[in-house]
């Protein structure tokens, strides 16, 4: 999907270096973020936590909800539950996606290593802090 880079350059990594200055703090935000499209929405869902001293695990699982499907069948666009996980809402992340947006991701932010899932569909790499 050619929306993958600009979906990583312009809305997850400003969002990751957001959630990157919160953990310096101490915490271990979340957010979720939207790319919009013309006919779809791009949502990814974004965890940051210290790993250690100067570094920060960065979790990430992407979705697409498409609004031309809903519009079609429903003449309503999607409700909000589509634009959030479980439990909160009913997205299934998409595995393929969401390693793309990752890939992009570590290259920019010049990741320690390659991207490994978790235990919910999430992929995680390890950024350094500097990054920030």
């Amino acid at each position: 999907m050619v929306y993958t880079e600009p979906m990583a350059r312009a809305v997850v990594e400003p969002a990751v270096r957001e959630l990157m200055h919160q953990c310096a703090d101490g915490q271990e935000p979340s957010t979720t973020v939207t790319f919009r499209g013309d006919g779809f929405n791009m949502c990814a869902h974004i965890r940051a936590r210290i790993a250690v001293p100067g570094q920060i695990k960065v979790s990430l699982a992407c979705w697409v909800v498409n609004m031309d499907t809903a519009r079609y069948f429903g003449s309503t666009p999607p409700s909000e539950d589509e634009a959030r996980l479980p439990p909160e809402g009913i997205a299934t992340p998409d595995e393929s996606l969401t390693s793309r947006v990752i890939g992009h991701l570590a290259t920019r932010m010049n990741a320690l290593d390659t991207p490994q899932p978790d235990d919910d569909g999430h992929l995680v790499i390890t950024v350094p802090l500097a990054s920030r």
